[in-house]
């Protein structure tokens, strides 16, 4: 059996993320010889829910800037981690089946998370946490666990059995039943970390959490930020670079965690529907929009959703575009993600569908 360390990938992730942004970036806008000077500029590196995290804002106030999104995402951890026995999100757990109290960004959060779960007909749901960790995917002790003891477990997972009042922040969710928001959190974290941007007077800036990125305005010298899609298939290179402004792009794919087991490669993304890795087709699933915590969580559902429910999906909604890498090669990808897209090789020679409305 060979297990994947999920902490090397993101770090690996971050870094090349980093290298693609100082190519494109690394004299702040100014032309070779020009007196103007370059912003100010700050990249301060944190590792935080279970991730490897460059904050990078441009501007005067650039270093407060990234010390207070260091600390919000410090307090949004406490909050939103399964893992953290005071977090909001265990204490709900431990007390299935009574109504709790959560904090306003956990209550905002749970809000989210369950709106897409409804929107996505239940391919991103909140309450598969248990059928995870029986693969052994939050703890690393991997396993394919029996057919029984799946179906066991899926009798408690049902996101429309989370009842959450937003008018005074409660959550109660089913006897037995056991929540976890890391599918949407880093997205709504990367929100936070834009609102703390502006805060401090911050107007250009990007942020990588892991396989999520996201962008503050445009670049410092006005054009827009060149963001890489990781290969999925590992080795060096990228699938390609889209073109973005003040929006975030998130990325969900089976390389982020897995293991092999008799010839097999299970990864984290769970389908709610069989308690099994997902098998729709996709390694890759790429949203960019301009909301963080809209883009996490429908990376993971379009993952799970295959190329054909994700193009009605699109359709059917507004906000966001889309990039699908399928386990032919070939890539399917929205009208507004292609406009902004460079594939490259040897992904540029493969086949490419792009969806229009």
């Amino acid at each position: 059996m060979k297990h994947f360390h999920k902490y090397n990938a993101l770090r690996v992730i971050a870094l090349l993320l980093s290298l693609l942004f100082l190519c494109a970036c690394g004299n702040g806008g100014a032309p070779q010889g020009s007196e103007a000077a370059e912003p100010e500029s700050v990249t301060k590196t944190i590792f935080a829910m279970d991730t490897v995290m460059d904050l990078t804002p441009y501007g005067p106030n650039a270093a407060e800037a990234a010390e207070a999104a260091a600390a919000r995402i410090t307090d949004l951890e406490r909050l939103f981690s399964v893992t953290i026995e005071t977090s909001d999100i265990s204490n709900v757990n431990t007390h299935s089946g009574e109504r709790v109290e959560v904090s306003p960004d956990t209550a905002a959060l749970l809000q989210t998370a369950l709106e897409f779960c409804g929107k996505t007909g239940g391919a991103l749901d909140i309450s598969v946490y248990p059928v995870l960790k029986a693969w052994g995917f939050t703890t690393g002790e991997y396993q394919v666990p029996s057919a029984d003891t799946i179906q066991s477990l899926l009798a408690h997972v049902d996101y429309q059995d989370v009842q959450f009042d937003a008018a005074s922040s409660t959550v109660q969710t089913a006897e037995g039943m056991e929540i976890d928001l890391g599918s949407v959190a880093k997205g709504y974290t990367g929100d936070q970390v834009m609102e703390v941007f502006r805060e401090n007077g911050v107007t250009s800036g990007m942020v990588s959490l892991g396989g999520n990125v996201q962008t503050l305005g445009t670049k410092p010298d006005g054009s827009n930020w060149r963001i890489a899609i990781q290969n999925p298939e590992g080795g060096e290179g990228f699938v390609g670079v889209i073109e973005v402004a003040d929006q975030a792009v998130i990325t969900s794919g089976g390389y982020e965690r897995y293991f092999e087991q008799d010839g097999e490669t299970y990864w984290h993304i769970i389908d709610p529907a069989t308690g099994a890795p997902a098998r729709s087709g996709v390694i890759s699933a790429t949203i960019a929009g301009a909301s963080g915590a809209m883009c996490d969580a429908l990376s993971t559902a379009c993952f799970i959703m295959g190329p054909e429910k994700t193009a009605e999906f699109w359709k059917a909604n507004d906000g966001f575009d889309y990039l699908l890498v399928l386990e032919d090669g070939s890539l399917v990808m929205s009208q507004g993600f292609a406009d902004r897209f460079e594939a490259m090789e040897p992904w540029a020679n493969n086949p490419i569908t792009v969806v229009t409305k």
